[in-house]
């Protein structure tokens, strides 16, 4: 199996037609979006999507505001080492986010776009820093433990769980990423969109971030990223005076209306849309409602 195959991007470059930056940390590139100027936004995406997934936001904010959308290290465009070098658990991408958010010495407070494993790295990063953070925009994510009576959906708790399974499954045959195109849309993806959702993930070793990221879902407190899921849940009261919208598709495998209910529950203030007809890639079902929906609440919460 090669070592690390080249992400080529050739093929849907018209959809994702953005200059790439790149920050060091400890010699690993992680690589971001940074289009246009303004009110910082900053993206954060979860597994198996990268900086893609945000691409017709990025396109329709960056007139207005300043466009962020980093890839988590393993992901996107960025390096994917073994993991012998970079240690792929939550507080590593909480650090990765802030010393990002370090190296652009924001001016201005912060808006959070929230989507899948972006939810949890997200909102550590807005307990840690409360007061850089200016807005909150949720796509079907979680930054709690599942709500009351959940378990894991049993596909994950089968890669989580099953080495003997999930190595060969995923890193071998790619089967967490490819079976993302079937299940977390629920509409029907142009064949350059699925082909730019998993392009990253090319090879084995180029794989290793959509296992790890499974691995590491905390369930019982043993579990390395236990704790740090339990303080954000605990600190997410912090954030309960900032402007909020929630978009979320109800057809949603993993983060289901349960999910909703308890953003709710937290954010009772936020301004919530549903989609009856979007799944877990809400992004990519409806982006033409979400798109302006986003627009309108940038709008109508402008930062002081």
């Amino acid at each position: 199996m090669p070592h690390h195959k080249p992400v080529n991007i050739s093929k849907f470059r018209h959809l994702y037609p953005f200059e790439s930056h790149y920050l060091s940390v400890k010699g690993i590139r992680y690589h971001y979006l940074d289009e246009g100027e303004g009110e910082p936004l900053i993206m954060i995406h979860g597994n198996p999507t990268w900086s893609f997934y945000y691409r017709v936001l990025v396109k329709g904010l960056s007139r207005q505001y300043r466009s962020i959308a980093p890839d988590h290290i393993g992901c996107g465009l960025s390096d994917k080492p073994d993991a012998n070098t970079y240690d792929y658990r939550l507080k590593s991408r909480v650090d990765d986010l802030e010393m990002l958010v370090d190296h652009l010495k924001f001016e201005k407070k912060i808006t959070l776009v929230l989507h899948d494993w972006g939810g949890i790295i997200g909102m550590a990063l807005a307990v840690r820093r409360p007061e850089s953070i200016g807005r909150i925009i949720i796509l079907n994510t979680a930054a709690f433990f599942p709500p009351a009576g959940k378990r894991l959906p049993l596909c994950l708790r089968v890669i989580r769980d099953i080495t003997a399974f999930s190595i060969p499954a995923v890193l071998g045959l790619n089967l967490f990423a490819l079976g993302a195109l079937f299940m977390a849309a629920k509409k029907r993806m142009p064949a350059a969109v699925k082909a730019g959702l998993i392009a990253p993930y090319n090879c084995w070793n180029n794989r290793i971030a959509t296992l790890k990221f499974v691995q590491d879902i905390p369930v019982h407190p043993r579990d390395p990223s236990y704790t740090m899921v339990k303080q954000v849940d605990e600190k997410l009261k912090s954030l309960t005076g900032l402007p909020v919208l929630i978009c979320w598709g109800e057809q949603d495998f993993v983060f289901d209306m349960d999910y909703l209910a308890e953003w709710r529950r937290r954010f009772p203030e936020a301004e919530v849309h549903t989609f009856s007809d979007a799944g877990h890639y809400v992004l990519e079902d409806v982006p033409d409602k979400i798109v302006p929906l986003v627009n309108e609440f940038l709008q109508k919460h402008p930062l002081d």
